[in-house]
């Protein structure tokens, strides 16, 4: 897998599967090494449209990966799909 790897996390304020969600990658993110974006879906408006009450989402590139809870196969599978 490539260092270089990038995520993106959309997330709302105040969401508990969001925390949740944070908190299970950066656990993961010391073996995989990959970089990590958390994006406030209340920041855009188009973002807002885009996911309404759908977070957190996972993202790699235009690639949802999962939603909700962290599905570490699905992350697995990604990561080295992109290596």
């Amino acid at each position: 897998m490539p260092e270089s790897a990038e995520l993106i996390l959309y997330v709302r304020k105040d969401c508990h599967l969001c925390s949740e969600m944070i908190s299970d990658l950066s656990k993961l993110q010391v073996n995989l090494c990959f970089y990590l974006e958390l994006v406030d879906v209340d920041s855009n408006l188009n973002l807002v449209e885009k996911h309404g009450e759908f977070v957190p989402v996972l993202m790699g590139k235009s690639e949802e990966i999962c939603h909700f809870h962290l599905d570490p196969k699905a992350l697995d599978a990604y990561l080295a799909k992109i290596s």
